[in-house]
């Protein structure tokens, strides 16, 4: 990879982790719902991306949010946002800061 791509690929990384649950005080990168992030060299990420449970109140606005702030990133020059459910997402996915944000450790 290079240096050019992983700089775009931390910057949308950082752009995730600038987006939260609303139900959860931890961003969703934390939280393990980004199940998939591809950037490539002509700018155009895909993203696959999970919610807690398909009955989230965030199912129709997360995507959209998630494709904003990623498209609003400098060198993104497209954004495809698939929102999934396979496999289900349960606590492992968390990282252990969200564990211990969340009480979970």
């Amino acid at each position: 990879m290079s240096a050019s791509l992983a700089a775009l690929r931390e910057r949308v990384e950082d752009a995730l982790s600038s987006i939260y649950d609303p139900e959860i005080p931890v961003n969703i990168r934390e939280l393990g719902l980004i199940y998939g992030l591809d950037v490539g060299e002509d700018g155009v990420v895909d993203l696959k991306v999970t919610l807690t449970t398909p009955n989230c109140p965030a199912a129709a606005a997360m995507p959209a949010e998630i494709e904003t702030k990623v498209r609003a990133v400098d060198g993104v020059s497209d954004v495809h946002v698939q929102l999934v459910w396979d496999p289900p997402w349960d606590q492992s996915r968390m990282s252990e800061a969200a564990r211990l944000e969340l009480g979970l450790l």
